[in-house]
């Protein structure tokens, strides 16, 4: 299964007195939990779109979601739909922390004269790598 822009999984919510658990049977280990349906709902396709985001990195099969599931007492079927593109793009803009070693009196002038060591970096990385502009998503697998 290639990467998709939009996935449907059906999701069990168990109903309980402190609260709504969110589990994806076809998504393994794949769980949540809100306070309320709208909670559990948002929740729900934010802990979907991190496990598929990661599947899909890790270049594994995404799995085909069940046409039928069971329910419990106390439970209910919700078909989640996760629209990847937004998710897919704050992931790949996230920063990231790097741990660096640099002589310490070039860190001693630069922070004399307030250099923000970050913005140096990542305008070296750009330079050095002959990037102009971020990519505004991956290529397709």
């Amino acid at each position: 299964m290639e990467k998709q822009d939009k996935y449907v999984y059906p999701a069990i919510f168990h109903f309980d007195d402190d609260g709504i658990s969110v589990e994806f049977p076809d998504l393994p280990g794949c769980v949540t939990c809100g306070k309320t349906l709208e909670h559990a709902t948002y929740m729900a396709k934010d802990a979907a779109a991190l496990w598929l985001y990661d599947t899909e990195e890790e270049v594994e099969l995404v799995p085909e979601p069940s046409r039928t599931v069971e329910t419990g007492r106390g439970e209910a079927l919700v078909l989640v739909e996760v629209y990847m593109p937004p998710y897919r793009d704050a992931i790949e803009q996230k920063t990231v922390r790097k741990t660096l070693t640099i002589p310490k009196w070039l860190n001693d002038e630069a922070e004399k004269s307030g250099a923000n060591f970050s913005r140096l970096l990542s305008a070296a990385l750009k330079q050095y790598l002959g990037i102009t502009q971020p990519p505004t998503r991956r290529k397709q697998v």
